[in-house]
C-alpha cells in the first residue's frame, strides 16, 4: 500500500446549491424582516392609538380626570338637594402594579342623602340617572344594598349606606403606575357655598376654622360642584341647636352628631363630634 499523497486532490465541500434555492432562501429572509418591522409598526401604532386593555396601561395622572369627571356625574345623578359634600381626593402610595414595580391609587367620595329606609330607593336612582355606557345597577351587599359602575378606563364606581341617613359614592382607580401624579384643577371661584360656610362656623362660635381650598368636581353640562369645609379638630363644645335658625327648624338630615340643612342653592353638613368638630357647605351639579 503506497503512503504517497496525491497532489492537486481538492476535498469535497458537498453538493453545490442549485440557484433556485437560493433565490427562494433570500426571499425567505427578506420576507421574514420585513414581517418584523410590520409586527413592531402594529405594536408602536397599537400603543399611540388603542384604548387600554389593562389598568397597568394607563397611569395615575391619565386616570385623575376620569375620576373626576365621575365625581361630577354622580354629583348631578345625586340632584343638588341631595348632595351633602365632596370629600378631599385620597392618594395611597406603595401598592404594587406587578411584583417588580411599585404604584398608587387615587379615590374620591361624595356623600348623599338618605334618610332610613330609603337607600335602596336613593342608589337606585342615582344609578338610573348615570351615563348608560357604566352599565349601573343596585344589588343586595352584607351590610344593604350596594351600587356598582364602570366609570370606564378601569375605574370603578361602588355606594353604599352609612349607619346616619347617607350614603356614600366611591371612585376608585385601582393600583397604577404614578406617572406624573394626580393633580386636581384648581378653583380659586368663592361662591355661595363660602357664606353658608362662614355663617354656620360663627353660629357655632367657631369663624378661624374655614379651610382656603374647596373640593371640586366638573359637572357634566358645565360649571363645577364645589365644598369648603372647617379645618376641623377639637374646639368649642357645640350643638345641632345652634344650627337650627339657619336651617329654618327644617333640617334635611338631624340625627346627632350630624346635622344637615339648605340655605339657597348651599346643602350645609355638619358633624358635631367633640373631639373632631367638621363642616362642610356644598353647592352641586344641575340635574
Amino acid at each position: 500500500m503506497s503512503g504517497a499523497v496525491q497532489t492537486g486532490w481538492v476535498p469535497s465541500a458537498g453538493p453545490a446549491v442549485p440557484a433556485p434555492a437560493r433565490r427562494r432562501r433570500r426571499w425567505l429572509l427578506a420576507a421574514t424582516v420585513a414581517w418584523t418591522v410590520l409586527l413592531a409598526a402594529l405594536a408602536w401604532t397599537s400603543v399611540r392609538t388603542d384604548p387600554p386593555t389593562v389598568r397597568e396601561q394607563r397611569s395615575l395622572d391619565q386616570a385623575g380626570p376620569v375620576v373626576d369627571r365621575a365625581i361630577g356625574e354622580l354629583a348631578r345623578a345625586a340632584g343638588a338637594a341631595g348632595l351633602l359634600e365632596l370629600s378631599p381626593p385620597r392618594i395611597a402610595e406603595g401598592c404594587r402594579v406587578t411584583p417588580f414595580a411599585e404604584g398608587a391609587r387615587l379615590r374620591r367620595e361624595i356623600g348623599v342623602l338618605a334618610p332610613a329606609d330609603t337607600e335602596q330607593a336613593v342608589l337606585a336612582g342615582i344609578a338610573d340617572r348615570l351615563p348608560a355606557g357604566w352599565r349601573a345597577g343596585v344589588g343586595s351587599g352584607l351590610d344593604g344594598p350596594e351600587l356598582h359602575a364602570d366609570a370606564g378606563e378601569f375605574v370603578a364606581v361602588e355606594g353604599r349606606p352609612t349607619v346616619d341617613g347617607r350614603v356614600l359614592l366611591l371612585v376608585d382607580t385601582g393600583c397604577r403606575p404614578v406617572g406624573s401624579g394626580y393633580r386636581q384643577a384648581p378653583s380659586t371661584v368663592a361662591g355661595p357655598e363660602a357664606a353658608a360656610l362662614t355663617a354656620a362656623l360663627v353660629a357655632l362660635g367657631r369663624p378661624g376654622d374655614v379651610a382656603p381650598e374647596p373640593v371640586t368636581a366638573p359637572c357634566p353640562g358645565g360649571g363645577s360642584a364645589r365644598t369648603v369645609r372647617s379645618a376641623g379638630g377639637p374646639g368649642p363644645a357645640a350643638s345641632t341647636d345652634a344650627l337650627a335658625p339657619l336651617a329654618d327648624n327644617t333640617p334635611l338630615l338631624d340625627k346627632p352628631p350630624v346635622y344637615a340643612y339648605r340655605t339657597g342653592p348651599v346643602t350645609v353638613f355638619a358633624e358635631l363630634a367633640p373631639d373632631d368638630t367638621r363642616l362642610a357647605a356644598t353647592v352641586g351639579c344641575p340635574s
